[in-house]
């Protein structure tokens, strides 16, 4: 296992992990490799770009349009026959 060591935290930080790692009932250590493991843990999935933008638009309002008739296909054009 690895160490680490973090240098000029702010006062607030560090006193807010402490509070957030009492709340927890665990020790200020264990609770920044826990946030460090979670915030570690979204980079290691694989990225679906239509998964992201489906998520992202799913709160959005929802809009229904009308699909107009469609025309008869026109006849294609003989193309077997030569000009003189």
């Amino acid at each position: 296992m690895a160490s680490i060591t973090i240098r000029h935290l702010e006062d607030d930080i560090k006193q807010r992990l402490r509070v957030r790692a009492a709340e927890r009932g665990r020790s200020m250590e264990e609770e920044a490799r826990d946030i460090l493991r979670r915030a570690m843990g979204d980079a290691d999935s694989p990225r679906d770009l239509a998964a992201a933008i489906r998520a992202r638009v799913a709160p959005a309002a929802r809009v229904d349009l009308d699909v107009p008739a469609r025309e008869p296909m026109r006849q294609p054009p003989q193309l077997g026959r030569r000009l003189r």
